[in-house]
């Protein structure tokens, strides 16, 4: 990097005042711009479990948000100076360009936000017409300039502007949603190449044509501006074969476009790996942009592998998904950052000793940073227990935080340091990074650099163990060695070892038994060919890791010298029938488990099942079917929000993530629940018919989980397939029939996932359904109470015996909390029998229904000759529908499943009439 400063002379005016130029300024306040989007991504990123969108508000604050200014900001600031024209990139036009850029970045973000697609509509608008704008100027720049060696790089810029709006076009289309079949997969892998690849991409490689020397401070490789040539038409070839597959091929015929992509990559990287070899990298800028380079390149191998793989546009969209994090936070983020650490200082200006100290503020502890950066990142890829991945997530995002506090203090730090006047000279002209070799900094000592590689695998270490402590297992156990005969004697030992291979088929270990002479110590090789996390554990304490389908794991047994039991501890499964034995034979063979391997065995499966460690009291033991809440109790609302006016069709997106969520169910009764978005039952979706819904299920538990969408017909092998804990994924259908239609987790044991909360309704608006003044939603369900704290008994499950029936996930509670409607008003009351396994007989005690709608047909309807009515809504499990009533008389009006012994067991509340 060089600077041009001014020094007095003899002859010459005396030095101006410390002071900043209004290019710098300019720069400043421009880049500001980038600050506040970051900080924004940070916020979302913290608050993520709490907003709808969350994902896409990460990646597209992010992307659409930070990096798009900082393209348009760098990618001006770069061509005006390669093409000697440093006033070109300031003024009103420019301002106005960025004015436009970020309102239309608000509007697509506030869009999908609100799901207000005319908004996105307009926003995406006026992101292609800042773009556009910007390319244009780009080109007159070209136009306008003498030529230059570096020129080049002008039309990588121009390139990825003009292939921005082709990618907001495709955004745009998405957003609108109503795409059949594996389109939007189709559309998404587009639009990801353009902007990522095209954008994004191309941006950067002609930035660092002369960047990436400058940030090791040293020449400009020969024939590096040639490479650049040669290598702009492969970037565009390739990634325009790759998008024109993605739109109209198949799968595989879109790999090679990748793979041209990326040998364009390799011949304009080619000198940048040669400069990195004349100057090894020593700062944090350098290191950052070539660990974002490896990501990118490891991202591209994945994608091309994958398009390669598979026939399947949605198995695509699925595996493709995996790569936003190594894009988006490894490549993206890390150019991001590294080239602010880089360009930041030398906008401040103030002089070489000013620019040395903002560097080296903003480099604080880089070597530690980088390290639990990418560390953390290879990790969140992988696939370890949710806990970790939660993490290390949260070690990227201070990372992030610590790199914008250490920005924002070394800016306040130089601009105060200007007004004091202790800054050094000021620069005559904009500091511009120009090719060649700049005044040589002090190098990171080498044990300084290890020192901080150590301290971050340290953290990341301590992150990983810490996670792993707090992935409970869902079964105590008690060890007892196994290296004992069946009198409980000491057992010989032969020398030998057993190795026998076992395989998870579906539910079931095969083979479900195996025989090892006794003395021989046994070693099990576990073959998880299922479709959900498995582990196997002994009574001894013996297990292997909870692994991941497809996996395999090793588990030791020690000698063996008596019977041993063995299951999968995932809570359920046990109850499942996933159990093995391992029988002893020979002399020390008992013939049978003995009596305190039995008890043992015993206590484990009364405890088994849980996926939190319970208080060892029963929860059903607490339950008091008349038991008052504590003071200041509210239930459950009710209340049936309306359906979206218009009657255009609705498309309807929405994120529900699983949660384990300790809840109280009724007064003094608390239990852990798998729930959807924190609740049981999960949030209430409405909509009509002819409205498409669009689900982003992520899994934030232990284990796996899944969602089934009674509301949509569709093949359930994909979208409702079991998904495991860290992974995502989009379930898409159209609403064709009207009804109140159950959502569930459909992850085997289907009954316990059920029974512990994964249950919600969908309510889809009969064509023409009549205003009411009321409208409640009540979704039945029953309770299989295990300990306090705990979860569902699946043996109380598998026997049908539930403790507890309550509406809205409490028992009794609109005893304490009733439903309200006046004399006279029209009240409509939803019901959905979420079960697992109990139907409903629903009844309004001093009410009689002049309307019943049930399964998506009118039973009755006023009007009618014979003047009919009806006592009650009776509906199976998982079946729903309404009824309406009108109340002449003030009162309390109970309402009941008139399964009695239900009603007494919570399915009970009160209806309030003034």
């Amino acid at each position: 990097m060089t600077t041009q400063l001014s020094s007095p002379t003899a002859n010459g005016p005396a030095p101006k005042p410390p002071g900043r130029s209004p290019r710098a300024l300019w720069h400043l306040g421009v880049n500001a711009v980038v600050v506040v989007w970051l900080g924004l991504f940070a916020v979302v990123g913290s608050a993520h479990h709490f907003l709808p969108h969350a994902f896409w508000l990460l990646v597209h604050t992010l992307l659409l948000g930070a990096v798009t200014n900082a393209v348009v900001i760098w990618s001006g600031h770069f061509a005006a100076s390669v093409l000697r024209l440093p006033e070109a990139n300031r003024g009103a036009p420019a301002a106005l360009r960025l004015v436009c850029l970020n309102a239309g970045a608000v509007a697509v973000i506030g869009g999908m936000f609100t799901d207000r697609w005319p908004v996105v509509l307009v926003g995406g608008c006026l992101v292609a017409a800042a773009v556009t704008a910007h390319a244009v100027w780009l080109v007159r720049l070209l136009r306008r300039a003498l030529p230059g060696r570096f020129s080049m790089t002008v039309r990588y810029y121009t390139a990825a502007a003009a292939l921005l709006p082709v990618g907001a076009a495709l955004g745009v289309v998405m957003a609108r949603g109503e795409l059949g079949g594996d389109l939007p997969e189709r559309l998404l892998l587009a639009h990801e190449m353009i902007n990522l690849l095209g954008w994004v991409g191309l941006t950067v490689a002609g930035t660092l044509i002369t960047l990436w020397p400058t940030m090791l401070r040293t020449r400009v490789a020969d024939g590096a501006e040639r490479a650049g040539r040669r290598a702009l038409p492969v970037l565009l070839a390739g990634l325009g074969a790759a998008v024109a597959a993605a739109l109209l091929g198949p799968p595989p015929l879109a790999a090679p476009g990748v793979v041209v992509h990326a040998a364009g990559l390799v011949i304009a990287g080619i000198p940048w790996v040669r400069e990195a070899r004349a100057k090894v990298p020593r700062s944090f800028a350098a290191w950052s942009v070539a660990a974002g380079s490896l990501w990118l390149a490891g991202a591209l191998l994945f994608l091309a592998g994958t398009l390669l793989s598979t026939t399947s546009w949605i198995t695509v969209g699925e595996r493709t998904s995996l790569l936003t994090a190594p894009l988006a936070a490894g490549w993206i983020a890390q150019v991001l950052l590294g080239a602010l650490g880089f360009l930041v200082p030398v906008v401040l200006g103030g002089g070489p000793t000013a620019v040395r100290a903002a560097t080296a503020g903003l480099e604080r502890a880089w070597p530690a940073r980088l390290t639990v950066t990418n560390t953390a990142l290879l990790l969140c890829v992988l696939p370890v227990p949710s806990v970790v991945r939660v993490i290390c997530s949260v070690l990227l995002l201070v990372m992030l935080l610590y790199f914008l506090v250490l920005l924002v203090l070394t800016v306040v730090r130089g601009i105060r340091n200007r007004r004091k006047g202790t800054a050094g000279p000021a620069p005559a002209a904009e500091p511009v990074p120009a090719p060649g070799p700049a005044p040589a900094e002090a190098p990171a000592r080498p044990h300084r650099v290890l020192g901080g590689v150590a301290f971050g695998l340290a953290v990341v270490m301590l992150a990983v163990a810490g996670g792993g402590a707090a992935d409970v297992r869902s079964l105590p156990i008690l060890e007892r060695s196994a290296a004992t005969s069946a009198d409980g004697g000491e057992v010989t030992p032969t020398g030998r070892t057993t190795t026998v291979e076992v395989t998870v088929r579906n539910m079931r270990f095969s083979p479900a038994s195996v025989d090892v002479p006794a003395g021989d110590r046994l070693v099990i090789e576990l073959h998880n060919t299922g479709t959900d996390t498995h582990d196997l554990v002994l009574e001894t304490g013996a297990r292997t890791d909870r692994i991941a389908p497809g996996k395999r794991a090793t588990l030791d047994a020690g000698v063996v010298g008596r019977d041993l039991d063995g299951w999968c501890s995932v809570v359920g499964h046990r109850q499942m029938g996933m159990v093995f034995g391992v029988r002893a034979t020979g002399d020390g063979d008992g013939g049978t488990t003995s009596e305190g391997s039995e008890e043992n065995g015993e206590t484990a499966h009364d405890h088994g099942g849980t996926a939190s460690e319970g208080t060892g009291e029963s929860a059903a033991d607490a339950f008091d079917p008349m038991a008052e809440p504590a003071d200041g109790f509210t239930a459950r609302d009710a209340q049936l929000p309306s359906a979206a006016e218009g009657s255009a069709p609705q498309v309807h997106r929405r994120t529900l993530t699983v949660k384990e969520a300790e809840a109280e169910v009724a007064p003094g009764v608390r239990q852990t629940l798998w729930t959807f978005d924190g609740t049981a039952p999960g949030p209430v979706l409405r909509g009509r018919v002819g409205d498409t819904f669009e689900i982003t299920l992520v899994n934030d538990g232990t284990i796996g989980h899944s969602v089934d969408f009674h509301a949509g017909a569709l093949a359930p092998d994909e979208p409702m397939r079991t998904i495991q804990p860290g992974e995502s994924l989009t379930y898409r259908f159209k609403a064709t029939r009207s009804g109140v239609w159950m959502y569930h987790c459909s992850t085997m044991p289907m009954s316990l996932h059920i029974a512990n909360g994964m249950f919600g309704a969908v309510v889809i608006d009969p064509p023409g359904l009549p205003r009411v003044d009321r409208e409640y939603l009540l979704v039945q369900s029953e309770f299989y109470l295990g300990e306090q704290n705990g979860t569902a008994d699946a043996d109380k499950v598998n026997a049908k015996e539930p403790d507890m029936v309550a509406f809205n996930g409490y028992a009794s509670q609109y005893d304490h909390d009733p439903l309200t409607a006046k004399t006279g008003e029209r009240v409509r009351i939803w019901v959905l029998t979420a079960g697992p396994n109990v139907p409903s007989a629903f009844h309004v005690v001093g009410g009689q229904f002049d309307t019943v709608f049930r399964e998506g047909a009118y039973d009755l309807r006023p009007g009618g000759a014979e003047r009919g009515g009806a006592q009650i809504l009776d509906l199976a499990p998982a079946s729903g529908g309404f009824v309406e009533l009108t109340l002449p008389e003030a009162g309390d009006y109970p309402f009941v499943t008139h399964i009695m012994s239900d009603a007494e067991r919570g399915a009970h509340g009160i209806l309030r009439v003034r």
